[in-house]
């Protein structure tokens, strides 16, 4: 990721659409394709209601990829001012995951949820929120779930999944598609000698929503 040549063969070669800003489609080889994955397995489109679990790196390209495949999306938070920015992004809804009587409204209502959220967490109050048959795809825990019981998935039929990243055919259609829909990553670009304020900002939440790296700057540094 850091170097200035490559030698590699053609047949792992991406090819980036030239309607897209280079340094906000690079992480689309990351966060997008891990978002962008689950969605075309479980084949959301039109009528389908979908949530976004977490608005960060990965809830925020999960927000543009359901909008543009046709979804009802609805942005499933802990934060009101995350709802505001769900909302500019493409999402329909929001929906606070710490209001109650909310959550207890909106039970059996998702056909799809993508559960972006990066550490251990109780599952079954996002599991309640499946129809029968709906799925939760898990991409982001990192960590153990600290709770999931079998009553909902009996129930319901409910599903729980996950999702990792995609090959590169399935890489190279989701490119495609950011360049049909104008779909790019949001992005701040750092210059390298920012790198370790940019990390300490990443690990308090503090970026909407990847960092990019300008090289140029690397080059002017070793100079």
């Amino acid at each position: 990721g850091y170097s200035d040549k490559i030698t590699v063969d053609e047949r792992f070669v991406l090819r980036i659409p030239e309607t897209l800003d280079p340094a906000a489609a690079a992480p689309l080889l990351c966060a997008g394709i891990t978002t962008y994955s689950p969605l075309r397995h479980w084949k959301i489109g039109a009528g389908h209601t979908v949530g976004i679990i977490g608005l960060g790196g990965l809830g925020h390209m999960g927000i543009k990829f359901a909008h543009a495949l046709g979804a009802h999306v609805v942005m499933i938070t802990t934060s009101p001012e995350k709802g505001y920015d769900a909302q500019k992004l493409g999402a329909d809804e929001v929906l606070l995951s710490t209001d109650k009587e909310a959550m207890q409204a909106a039970q059996n209502r998702f056909d799809f949820l993508l559960n972006t959220i990066p550490v251990g967490h109780d599952v079954d109050p996002y599991m309640a929120l499946l129809k029968r048959d709906g799925t939760m795809v898990i991409v982001g825990a990192v960590e153990a779930l600290t709770q999931v019981n079998g009553i909902p998935f009996i129930f319901r039929r409910r599903s729980m999944a996950g999702s990792l990243i995609g090959g590169l055919p399935e890489t190279q259609e989701m490119l495609d598609f950011c360049g049909e829909h104008h779909i790019t990553c949001d992005i701040e670009t750092i210059e390298i000698k920012d790198v370790n304020t940019a990390y300490d900002r990443t690990v308090k939440g503090d970026v909407k929503y990847r960092f990019v790296i300008d090289m140029a700057s690397l080059k002017q540094e070793a100079a």
